[in-house]
This record gives C-alpha cells, sequence and structure tokens, in this order.
C-alpha cells in the first residue's frame, strides 16, 4: 500500500504573493496538483479553486503590477531545522 500512496500522491506547491519588488511576500494559497487537475486553497479567506493545472492559480492572486504571484513547488530538503536552545 505504501507504493501506491508514494506512486500517486500529488504534488504539492504554494502560491506566493511577492508584493513590490522583493519587498515582502506571503504563502497566499497551498495547492496539490494531480495528472488532471489541481486543488488550491487559499489561507486566509478560504477561497477553493479546481483548475486545469497549477499554473493556472496565478491568475486569481495577481493584483496589478504591485502584486506578483509565484507558484513554488514544495521541496522537503528546504525546510529549516529548528533546533531548541535553553
Amino acid at each position: 500500500m505504501e507504493s501506491i500512496v508514494a506512486d500517486e500522491a500529488p504534488r504539492l506547491f504554494a502560491v506566493v504573493q511577492e508584493y513590490g519588488d522583493r519587498v515582502d511576500s506571503r504563502i497566499a494559497a497551498w495547492g496539490m496538483a494531480f495528472p488532471d487537475h489541481a486543488e488550491v486553497v487559499s489561507v486566509h479567506d478560504g477561497l477553493r479553486m479546481r483548475l486545469p493545472e497549477a499554473e493556472s492559480a496565478l491568475h486569481g492572486f495577481r493584483i496589478g503590477n504591485f502584486i506578483r504571484a509565484h507558484l513554488v513547488w514544495f521541496n522537503p530538503d528546504a525546510a529549516t531545522s529548528v533546533t531548541n536552545e535553553a
């Protein structure tokens, strides 16, 4: 069963909004990409979308020229380690 789950797991991604020219950014939504569609859930207002592909989510999170949206695929190796210091 673990092999089936590993073989068919969707790819996880985030939609990151960038304010200005690298002024600030935030994760606006999380999504799962399947072979035939993507499911996206907004972090702040509960908006849910079913889209033909992950890249289609970017249109809903761009605002003019000041707020740009980026698709960032989840990379578990990029996580920062947290250590508890006493």
